[in-house]
Parts: structure tokens; sequence; C-alpha cells
């Protein structure tokens, strides 16, 4: 390759590393292209898997300031450059070493963050960010629900009460307001007790 190849190689792994949000170094020796293509096309819709050459990478990865594939960039390598949900993408690269277990995950890097191929495994058990913002409006919807009847049991509990004096009045008849009327009489007219 000539050097001005290479510049424009390590630019296009540079621009792929800054405009992808997360990224995942894999190795993928012993599988067949039709079994690469199957990967590609089973993460399309959040990811673009590239095989692309160890000591280019590794230039392009300084230049985007990426330090978690240093000391992996050994083999064949192939990276998927993580653009959409990357819970999906990392489902999507778990799946497929599963079945195929000659596809080894190295490394990854998430938002600036190194992962570890455990680390990866870990986020590919997520559920994914429409789930957990479901779930998320879930939980919220029931405290709002659970709120607004702590708000409005007292008030009901309030007129209750209310109504149930107003009708034990009823039942009881007009209060009977006569002996203190005459108790007030008397001390009034200069009843003195002494």
């Amino acid at each position: 390759m000539a050097n001005t190849e290479k510049d424009v190689a390590i630019a296009e792994i540079t621009d792929k590393f800054r405009e992808s949000g997360a990224a995942v170094l894999t190795e993928y020796r012993g599988l067949t292209v039709a079994q690469l293509s199957q990967l590609r096309s089973s993460i399309r819709e959040h990811a673009t898997y590239a095989v692309v050459k160890n000591t280019l990478t590794e230039r392009a990865a300084k230049e985007a300031g990426i330090t978690a594939f240093d000391g992996h960039l050994q083999g064949p390598s192939a990276i998927a450059f993580i653009t959409g949900d990357p819970v999906e993408a990392a489902k999507g690269l778990r799946d497929f070493a599963k079945a195929h277990p000659l596809l080894v995950i190295k490394a990854g890097v998430l938002d600036g963050k190194t992962l570890s191929p455990e680390e990866i495994t870990k986020l590919a058990d997520l559920e994914s960010r429409e789930v957990l913002l479901a779930k998320l409006a879930g939980a919220m919807k029931g405290s709002l629900t659970k709120a607004a009847y702590l708000f409005v049991a007292p008030l009901s509990q309030t007129a209750r009460v209310v109504e149930a004096l107003r009708q034990k009045r009823e039942e009881q008849g007009p209060a009977t307001e006569a002996p203190a009327a005459e108790a007030t009489t008397d001390v009034a007219e200069g009843g003195d007790e002494s």
C-alpha cells in the first residue's frame, strides 16, 4: 500500500471511530465469507462490520484518542462500528459468537470507556433501549396514579366524614340548646352565687 493510500485508510477508520458511539474489536480467524456476510446483515441496523489492517487501525485509534484496543490488534481483526443501539449490536455479536465460536470478541469501547469481552456480554444481556424506556414510563405512570390517589384520598375521606356528621345531626333532630341558654340567663340577671 502506498503512503497516500495508507493515509486515506487511516483517515477513514479514524472517522468511523469518531462517528460511532461504540466499537467492538473481534477476531474472525476461520470464518467463511458467507458467515461474515451473515454477521454483517444481522447487525446492519445498528453497526457496520469492517475487516481492518492492524497497523492502520492502531494508528487510527490513536488519532481518535481510543486506547481500548492497545495490545489486542493481533491476528485477523474486524471492528463493529456501532452507530445505533449498542445493546442490540452487542446482542447480535454475542449471539453470532455463540453460534460460531470462531468469532472472538476481544475488546470494545463505549462512549470513550474501555470494555472487556465480559462487559460486552453484560451489555448484550441488557434489555433494549425501547424496552427500558417502556418500563420506566410504566413505573412513572404507576407512581403518578398512586400520588393522585394519595392527594384525592384525604378530600374524599373529609367529604365522607362531613356527610356522616350531617346525617347524624339530622337523625338526632334539633340540638338541645335550652339548658345552655338558661344557665346564661341566671348569670345575666344578676344571680350572684356569693
